[in-house]
């Protein structure tokens, strides 16, 4: 299926993001698109308890939480097989090699952005 293709009308969202500013971004912006935040976490701590429990599509994880790295809650999502993009605005380049092939959404993203990257994980989480 090409990415270009899914449908993100109605897809479950959680968001792992630490700046208030670049959250309500995001909430506004997965609105506009027609997708569904069911959770969003700002502590490391949230973020995991909300991976490992809660029902959703995809997820945003920013990168880097109030200085500790997100790369345990992506490893939740992946055994839970649970689709996600990494939020970033430093690169992909500290991302450790079994994320190879995830999802980079780049700060500051455009609306564009972040329908390419929610796109590309939903299919590649196929």
């Amino acid at each position: 299926m090409l990415s270009h293709c899914v449908d993100l009308k109605g897809r479950r969202v959680l968001v792992v993001e630490d700046e208030s500013l670049v959250l309500m971004l995001l909430e506004d912006t997965l609105s506009d698109v027609g997708c569904v935040v069911v959770a969003t976490a700002s502590r490391f701590g949230e973020a995991l308890e909300k991976a490992a429990a809660l029902s959703f599509d995809v997820a945003i994880l920013d990168v880097n939480l109030n200085g500790n790295q997100t790369l345990e809650v992506a490893d939740c999502l992946a055994r839970r097989n649970i689709p996600f993009v990494f939020a970033t605005g430093y690169g992909a380049a500290g991302l450790l090699s079994r994320f190879e092939g995830v999802p980079i959404l780049q700060k500051p993203f455009q609306q564009s952005d972040l329908t390419l990257a929610l796109r590309a994980a939903l299919t590649r989480g196929k």
